[in-house]
């Protein structure tokens, strides 16, 4: 019997996909584990896997945009009814009549899943309360092999085929497809683990000062451009968050001749190499700590504080900014947030970072000091309560005891929302983050 193919939900906040190429034409005979097509979502380019086995009947759009639940393709046997199918399905999905009643009739019931979906959140807010302390990931297990029943491998025959050109032991790879089987996008982003337990990065530049880099095109065309999935998003979001919340700035100047020879000494280790935004990020994860409110949410009828101190770090891609979330950062060595933010950095660049890898963030830095800006302000990223701006390290003279001395400075810009943080709050939290990287060897304790 012939299955209708629709566009996914690839992310919470995905509203329509944007299908980039067919793998497949018309015709052709599919089989589970078969890649379809490319989708762009606002967050990422994934694959569309097949999960049946059949002929692809009918392919609904070639290139463009599709709202979510959409239908894109037909998978069935040769001879069947393809319009017969399309009439049956866009029956079936016909709105009732634009009238009152029935808008009404719409809005209870759009009322009632939304207030489902809150008391989902809320038990799982609840549960996570009970805690003890963060939930801090155990990087030192193997993660565990998709199998099936009789200890057999859960993985699609293209899978499988690159996991043996690759030499990768598909028992090491989490599996993300349905029922935890291993699909392409598996393979392609797999980062084997190292003797001490620890993700190695994947391709990332071993300059710490390009995490934020994105290379220029030096081919782009005058005109029109089409929007990408992701330039909408980002406008919709930062849009709300900058028209919404209400923004106030702070500015404050590090002294970073401490830092520094910090990183000198941690970075004279053999194989360790720690970078000043990996500093940074340590050190606010301390300050949010000590300055709780800070790291909380704006929920309309309440202010959620977060016991997990979730910080995510902007990286500039060529059509925008995506935002890595490393989860449960105060529990992170600098080694180990080099690695995440090296490894996450060259997925959101290469396209196969994942929707969970940018989910659950409780504060943002944006970093923009290697690119030799001394100074700025950020959009806060919703729904935190605030996103610190980091500039440049600066040679300058400095007056110290009263004399004139040449100093090593930083300043760093914390976007507030007025709405949870005050100017005290505010100021407090980054007067603990200037004492932390001008004395480093508190992040030891």
């Amino acid at each position: 019997m012939a299955e209708i193919i629709r566009m996914p939900r690839l992310s919470d906040t995905m509203e329509e996909g944007n299908i980039v190429k067919w793998l497949k034409k018309e015709g052709d005979t599919v089989a589970p584990g078969d890649i379809l097509a490319e989708v762009e979502t606002d967050k990422a380019t994934m694959d569309l896997e097949s999960f049946h086995n059949g002929i692809l009947l009918h392919i609904g759009i070639n290139e463009g945009p599709v709202a979510v639940d959409g239908i894109i393709a037909i998978i069935g046997e040769k001879g069947e009814d393809v319009e017969k199918l399309l009439a049956e399905a866009n029956k079936e999905s016909e709105a009732t009549p634009a009238e009152e009643e029935g808008k009404e009739i719409d809005e209870e019931e759009t009322k009632e899943e939304v207030k489902e979906q809150t008391k989902k959140e809320a038990k799982k807010d609840a549960s996570s309360s009970k805690e003890t302390g963060p939930v801090k990931p155990d990087t030192n297990k193997a993660p565990a092999a998709s199998t099936a029943e009789g200890g057999r491998i859960k993985a699609s025959p293209l899978a499988k085929k690159m996991a043996t050109d690759k030499g990768i032991d598909l028992g090491s790879v989490i599996g993300t497809g349905e029922e935890g089987r291993i699909v392409k996008k598996d393979i392609e982003n797999y980062v084997p683990l190292t003797t001490s337990g620890n993700k190695a990065p994947a391709a990332a530049n071993s300059d710490e000062r390009t995490s934020n880099k994105t290379t220029e095109s030096p081919t782009i065309a005058y005109g029109d451009h089409p929007v990408s999935q992701m330039r909408k998003t980002i406008a919709k979001r930062l849009g709300e968050s900058k028209f919404t919340a209400p923004h106030f700035y702070l500015t404050i100047v590090v002294d970073m001749k401490e830092a520094m020879r910090a990183r000198k000494a941690i970075n004279e280790e053999e194989g360790v190499k720690v970078s000043y935004n990996d500093l940074i990020v340590k050190a606010s994860a301390y300050s949010l700590k000590k300055h709780r409110k800070v790291n909380a949410s704006w929920l309309e009828d309440k202010i959620t504080v977060h016991q997990r101190i979730n910080i995510g770090v902007a990286v500039a891609v060529d059509e925008g900014l995506v935002v890595p979330v490393l989860h449960d950062t105060d529990g992170m060595s600098l080694m180990q947030i080099n690695n995440q933010v090296k490894s996450l950095a060259g997925k959101a660049r290469s396209k196969k970072i994942q929707p969970k890898e940018m989910q659950g963030n409780t504060f943002t830095i944006s970093n923009l000091g290697m690119f030799g800006i001394d100074e700025f302000t950020a959009i806060i990223n919703p729904p935190d309560a605030c996103i610190l701006a980091v500039g440049g390290i600066q040679e300058l003279p400095v007056v110290k005891d009263g004399e004139i001395k040449i100093g090593h400075q930083m300043k760093v810009t914390l976007s507030c929302d007025h709405r949870i943080v005050d100017g005290a709050t505010g100021a407090k939290f980054l007067q603990t983050l200037k004492f932390v990287l001008e004395n480093p060897v508190r992040l030891l304790v």
